[in-house]
């Protein structure tokens, strides 16, 4: 993906979005929390919330009136990514539908990067162009040669989806210092409690 210039922080959360799939577009499915219970939370409750995002995530959106069309296609954009995703993972025949939307957002006019004065690339548009531009980075992430680097966080009852980019391959947690830490923590109570 490219390195946008504002992406630098390693932040987990910022503006109230996690940020820990290493990818804008396995980003972007942590929109929805609580994926794997009954109650879920969809963080974008109206399309400003989109555009707030893209911020968050790095982009330099110049969304001048969000409206339910960019939330729309932003929440579609979201579920495709997620499906496809988690199918890429278990093994499964990419669904028709998730593809078809997936390809007819990254067939959009997409946002281009442009070189900064500073020597640094940018990524700068309204948020159409920038869903655009991350559909695109989904479409090579998942048919690309880091596919199989896509992991589903193993913390319980965490659904974040991530690009595992460690050297040997074999990450487990969408954050050492969340999903991990507390499987750490919960695998050392068990361990005190045994004779």
């Amino acid at each position: 993906m490219l390195p946008v210039k504002g992406t630098a922080s390693h932040e987990e959360t910022r503006d109230g979005f996690r940020f820990r799939g290493g990818h804008a577009a396995l980003d972007l499915t942590a929109t929805l929390t609580g994926r794997l219970k009954e109650a879920q939370r969809d963080l974008f409750a109206g399309p400003e919330d989109v555009v707030r995002w893209l911020w968050a995530a790095g982009f330099e959106c110049v969304q001048n009136v969000p409206d339910d069309h960019l939330l729309d296609s932003a929440r579609l954009l979201r579920e495709a990514i997620y499906i496809l995703t988690m199918g890429r993972i278990m093994g499964q025949v990419p669904p028709a539908r998730e593809r078809t939307v997936l390809n007819d957002i990254a067939r959009l006019p997409a946002a281009a990067p442009e070189f900064d004065s500073d020597g640094s690339a940018r990524l700068c548009g309204d948020a159409g162009a920038l869903l655009a531009f991350i559909a695109r980075e989904a479409v090579l992430l998942l048919g690309g040669e880091m596919a199989d680097r896509v992991r589903q966080c193993e913390g319980e009852g965490c659904a974040i989806v991530f690009l595992d980019t460690s050297r040997s391959g074999d990450r487990r947690w969408c954050s050492m210092a969340a999903c991990g830490n507390r499987h750490k923590v919960a695998a050392f109570r068990q361990r005190k409690r045994k004779p």
